[in-house]
């Protein structure tokens, strides 16, 4: 076997008789294998059907059908991404070790062919459903907009991040999948870490609002990539702001490849466990990994001074429709007689005023319910801008809150309140969910038809046995 691995690793400039590389001929047996026989389309059709679902649900939904079209694209794009990853992310973990459990892959280490070139083809088919999966959401974000230019930033940001993310889940899985004898061991690590990847996303507002919470935002691809998408899409934030949550991503993506191809690829071997100075437990890692997960995402700590402020509001009372946008700005004057005040929170609220109505959740309200300020000279004012999208008919009462920091965590702060502002909120119709059936139904029985026409070639081509 070590005869057979070294002549394998020596051979990455050879091709077959055919005089194409070894690499494209793997990459066209795995792309057949993929979508002529049908196991990415039946992914595809799943997901579509998913969108499908969930674009309705947007545009239908009472009280959903009114959140602006901002968000629910970036809700849908953030769907899109999230299946699309872990469509790329199975298929990896199943390329090695599948062969593995199938005995093929004795047949492909003999070929003329290097183990990086198995490996590259195999990877780039592999990554062939994220443009696929791409173009499906491509209709649903244009109807969910609904004019709004925020359909071009999205196809871009979301096209470009998710050619990033895509590859390196990709990759991440078939790295796995190279150093497991077994697919269920390879599907069970590859899903662990991605749902490690999702987990921080669930936890209370005040684990990921600490310092850890903010660490571990940034050091995650997945999360730090929601960040990005929703503060440049909905929160208007600028490209200069948010650059420091590419980095994650990036460095994911070229770190993962780099292991696979440089590292794991050329000592691709039969037995995965063969050859290794030590064995991997990857069940014991992975839930390893999940524990670390949980346990370093702490909670912000509560924090304390006692400073005066004033906090002026430009606006007094408004009638709005729902689904209508409300702008307007605050003014937070240090008024107090040290030379300067401790950093500030500002918060938003919004109440209900009628007493038999629904509370209100202002983070379905405002895309951005708390700002910071550094700090206050005497007598220095701060100018902060906000936006309220009404979702729901009523009475609401907005006011903000001015929270100075805290000396310690066994101190506390006076907040300051501000006057609020009186809406008056109006029922609107939102878009036409007649508008979105043909396309959640549409697509999904087109990709079904695909299938059927592929089954038909199938059956003329091989016979009904093989089909």
């Amino acid at each position: 076997m070590s005869n057979r691995k070294n002549a394998g690793e020596d051979k990455d400039d050879e091709s077959s008789g055919t005089g194409r590389p070894a690499w494209w001929l793997m990459f066209w047996r795995e792309l057949t294998d993929l979508w002529f026989w049908g196991r990415a389309l039946y992914l595809i059709i799943l997901y579509s059907v998913l969108l499908g679902i969930m674009a309705f649900v947007l545009a239908a939904n009472s009280e959903l059908d009114l959140i602006p079209p901002k968000e629910m694209v970036f809700l849908t794009l953030q769907v899109a991404m999230a299946v699309g990853l872990f469509i790329g992310l199975i298929i990896g973990a199943d390329s090695i070790s599948g062969e593995r459990e199938r005995a093929t892959l004795e047949g492909l280490l003999l070929a003329p062919a290097s183990r990086r070139q198995i490996v590259a083809g195999k990877y780039l088919a592999a990554i062939s459903p994220w443009p696929v999966a791409l173009l499906v959401a491509v209709p649903f974000l244009f109807v969910l907009s609904q004019g709004d230019p925020v359909f071009w930033q999205a196809l871009f940001w979301g096209g470009l991040l998710g050619s990033i993310l895509a590859p390196a889940f990709t990759a991440f899985g078939m790295l796995v999948s190279v150093w497991s004898n077994s697919n269920k061991t390879s599907l069970f690590v590859s899903l662990t870490v991605y749902i490690l990847f999702l987990l921080p996303t669930q936890f209370p507002g005040t684990a990921q609002a600490g310092t850890m919470g903010q660490l571990l935002k940034k050091v995650n691809p997945l999360e730090a990539t929601n960040q990005f998408l929703e503060k440049i899409l909905v929160n208007n934030r600028t490209l200069e702001e948010m650059r420091s949550w590419l980095i994650a991503p990036v460095l994911f993506a070229v770190l993962v490849l780099g292991l696979l191809f440089w590292y794991a690829a050329p000592r691709l071997r039969l037995d995965a466990t063969a050859g290794r100075t030590f064995r991997l437990n990857w069940g014991r890692a992975a839930v390893l990994l999940l524990v670390v997960g949980l346990l370093v995402t702490s909670p912000a700590l509560a924090q304390s001074s006692n400073p005066a402020f004033q906090i002026d509001i430009d606006e007094d009372y408004r009638l709005l429709l729902t689904g209508d946008e409300l702008e307007f700005n605050t003014l937070v004057t240090y008024t107090g007689t040290e030379e300067g005040a401790p950093p500030l929170i500002v918060a938003m609220n919004i109440i209900n005023l009628e007493g038999d109505g629904d509370p209100v959740d202002p983070e379905d309200w405002s895309p951005e319910r708390t700002q910071y300020i550094d700090s206050l000279a005497k007598g220095e004012s701060a100018d902060l801008t906000w936006v309220v999208n009404p979702i729901l008919e009523g009475d609401y009462m907005v006011y903000m809150v001015v929270i100075p920091e805290p000396d310690g965590s066994d101190a506390t702060s006076q907040p300051v309140a501000s006057s609020g502002i009186h809406l008056t909120v109006e029922q609107s119709t939102g878009i036409n969910p007649g508008g979105v059936l043909p396309i959640a139904i549409g697509i999904p029985l087109l990709l079904v038809l695909v299938v059927a026409v592929l089954f038909w070639l199938r059956r003329r081509r091989f016979g009904a046995d093989d089909a």
